[in-house]
């Protein structure tokens, strides 16, 4: 029969072994301890949203993002070289050089001036009325594509309301 003798070397190896899946342990038992805990705190804080602030519409977006869980994000953009950029003033930097490049181009014809030749009949401009009309008819509680809330078109004076009107003239 064969014995199997240990030597020190590997009785060193097996117990730093065991150290280490002792930290893994004690280390993962540890985040989700603090995982629960996190958990815990999200839904308490919904709850107060809902009964106490009785606002419903925060309630209801808290459990779509409590059920989508976390969204991992990074900021890292490439620079000119290929390199990634990690810091927030150099992505900065990067995306205002890539939209100078890409948006001032010298010696564009200017497009607006030339004539349109269109089969159906060109609508009319909005009047101011009728742009303060459609402000006024905007839900509230509604955002658009630009993250722009309702309730600061409703709450704009002439002067955006008329801002508003040339925008719309000139898309």
């Amino acid at each position: 029969m064969f014995r199997f003798f240990r030597s020190k070397e590997t009785v060193k190896c097996s117990s730093n072994v065991d150290n280490l899946n002792n930290v893994r342990c004690v280390a993962s038992e540890n985040f989700r301890n603090k995982k629960k805990k996190y958990l815990k705190g999200k839904i308490e804080d919904l709850e107060t949203s809902r009964k106490i602030k009785k606002n419903i519409r925060d309630f209801y977006k808290g459990i779509i993002d409590f059920k989508k869980g976390y969204q991992y994000r990074t900021n890292i953009v490439k620079d000119e070289k290929g390199d990634l950029v990690t810091d927030s003033h150099s992505i900065l930097t990067r995306w205002r050089n890539h939209f100078s490049l890409l948006l001032n181009i010298l010696g564009v014809n200017d497009d607006r001036k030339t004539e349109l030749h269109t089969v159906e009949p060109l609508v009319p401009e909005p009047s101011a009325f009728e742009v303060k009309l459609a402000i006024e008819k905007l839900k509230s509680q509604i955002t658009s594509l630009d993250q722009i809330q309702a309730e600061l078109f409703m709450a704009g004076t002439k002067t955006i309301h008329s801002e508003i009107q040339k925008l719309v003239i000139s898309i």
